[in-house]
């Protein structure tokens, strides 16, 4: 019975690969066939001693890495977990897309459990609590089987949309949809323009793989870092920080004390100082129509529950 047991295990945790409603959140410990894939992306990146380097290759990871980190910064985070601005349903899918390439989950998923993160913050039920230890804040948790599917009582409000469910459902399309995009690339661009030294599998290496894993390790510093450097402006009952450092890796993100004091706001920088990389993006794309209703800091949130300073 229990090799049964295992063996049924094992099937559910590949078939949790292409479908995360094959089973319902797990007991607490790391399901290690499930994290195959995460784990082979990592190993992947040894690739570039085969495939080489060249200019437009490491363009291509720049941008790769700007415009998924914007999606998931002004998407997935001030737009799904917080609706501090308004768009349309188009624009709705195509950045849920686009973040979804970055192979953090889908929107449903990652909106439900940030929400719950600010409903528990840095408390007992908080799933990425760094009162866990650093390494459990910045990777564990999510690689833990207790937090693998989506809150979904959490995120009613999107749940009506059939396409956000399915990306949500079947995570692994978009990456692989960005793979099979970049691999087309480098391959034209081999044949078309010999003269820029790449092909499809180096596109593939430098354009997802190194991109998505410096993209990683940037958004995973919020809950780590973020809750243990920096500075406190606001005297919030969690431990978040305001790290300048952290805002410019993650466009914005870093003003973690500030968002902690007031998330309902689309803007995370409150001083023009503060550099808000995600902030000056969703403004562009204000004037352009493209998105409406962009909730500001309240006059009077920039001063209140001031953490008090030693005299």
């Amino acid at each position: 019975m229990a090799g049964k047991s295992t063996m049924k295990q094992a099937l559910i945790s590949l078939r949790l690969w292409f479908d995360n409603e094959a089973v319902a959140s797990g007991p607490v410990r790391i399901d290690w066939l499930r994290l195959i894939p995460f784990i082979g992306l990592h190993v992947a990146a040894l690739g570039v001693l085969w495939v080489g380097y060249s200019p437009v290759a490491g363009v291509v990871a720049v941008a790769m890495y700007v415009l998924r980190m914007f999606a998931i910064t002004g998407f997935y985070h001030r737009y799904f977990s917080h609706r501090t601005f308004k768009t349309s349903r188009w624009l709705q899918f195509g950045f849920s897309l686009l973040a979804a390439s970055a192979a953090q989950r889908g929107p449903l998923w990652w909106a439900a459990h940030h929400r719950h993160h600010h409903r528990h913050a840095d408390g007992p039920e908080d799933a990425h609590s760094p009162q866990r230890g650093f390494w459990w804040s910045h990777i564990g948790w999510f690689l833990n089987s207790a937090h693998f599917a989506t809150r979904k009582a959490l995120i009613k409000d999107f749940l009506r949309y059939p396409e956000l469910r399915f990306l949500d459902r079947y995570d692994f399309f978009a990456p692989v949809l960005a793979m099979g995009l970049l691999f087309v690339l480098g391959t034209w661009l081999e044949y078309a323009m010999p003269h820029l030294q790449t092909n499809g599998a180096q596109m593939v290496v430098w354009g997802f793989v190194i991109s998505t894993i410096v993209l990683y390790q940037a958004t995973f510093t919020i809950n780590s870092l973020a809750h243990r450097f920096g500075s406190r402006r606001y005297a919030t009952p969690d431990s978040s920080r305001n790290n300048g450092w952290l805002a410019l890796l993650t466009f914005g993100e870093g003003w973690h004390n500030n968002h902690h004091h007031f998330p309902g706001t689309a803007r995370q920088g409150f001083y023009w100082w503060e550099i808000d990389f995600t902030w000056y993006g969703l403004k562009l794309l204000s004037w352009l129509g493209l998105i409406w209703d962009m909730k500001p800091v309240p006059a009077g949130m920039r001063e209140a529950r001031r953490e008090r300073r030693p005299s």
